[in-house]
């Protein structure tokens, strides 16, 4: 992968993957009304690296192993299912708590770390079996078999760079508007909708069958 036109196609295609609705969009949105601006971002770069992982692990030929593997895309999955109806539970929940507004310059309601919305952000993508199919299927075109370390790690690069200024933009947007967030009622929605969403995914993936 040399070209100017190739490096412009799989960037392309990468955002437009990140742009889908999915468990990463919807824990970047949660993270960022609930916990902040803060918290949203380290959520961003945790998927982030989930995704230069994916990349290398495709360029690699790791995560056609685990694509051609009954059992590995099994239990990846099986882990990542339960991992998305945890979170949704864990909104709903939320949702369905009773209490007043956030204060804004209070720390993370949750009680949790900047490095917790990070693993969370990273756990969501690194154990999503369908972020594995998608390089597997996307990375080939651009590096064929025996490529070289620049070349895998151009593409990595680029998938990085791409995913963390996309949900750094979801993180930012939604934090500024966190005032907005901040409303009992409109607390209540985004945990009982991102909940829902997560719900959602999960059991979608638990009923994903491997190509």
């Amino acid at each position: 992968m040399s070209s100017v036109t190739q490096v412009l196609a799989f960037g392309g295609v990468v955002m437009l993957g990140a742009m889908s609705p999915g468990p990463d969009f919807a824990v970047v949105v949660r993270r960022s009304a609930i916990s902040g601006r803060l918290y949203g971002m380290a959520a961003a770069l945790g998927i982030s690296i989930g995704v230069f992982a994916w990349v290398v692990a495709a360029a690699t030929g790791v995560a056609a192993l685990l694509a051609a593997s009954a059992m590995a895309f099994t239990v990846v999955k099986v882990v990542g299912a339960a991992y998305l109806l945890f979170l949704g539970f864990k909104a709903w929940r939320a949702a369905l708590r009773k209490g007043g507004g956030l204060e804004l310059e209070a720390p993370d309601p949750g009680k949790r770390s900047a490095w917790a919305a990070f693993v969370e952000g990273l756990l969501t993508n690194a154990l999503n079996p369908k972020a594995a199919l998608f390089f597997v299927a996307l990375v080939p075109q651009f590096v064929s078999e025996g490529a070289s370390l620049g070349d895998t790690l151009t593409l990595s690069v680029i998938a990085l760079a791409l995913t963390v200024l996309w949900f750094l933009l979801v993180a930012n947007i939604v934090g500024a508007l966190r005032k907005v967030f901040a409303r009992p009622a409109v607390r209540k929605a985004v945990d009982g909708l991102t909940g829902a969403a997560l719900i959602a995914l999960g059991v979608n993936l638990a009923a994903a069958s491997r190509p």
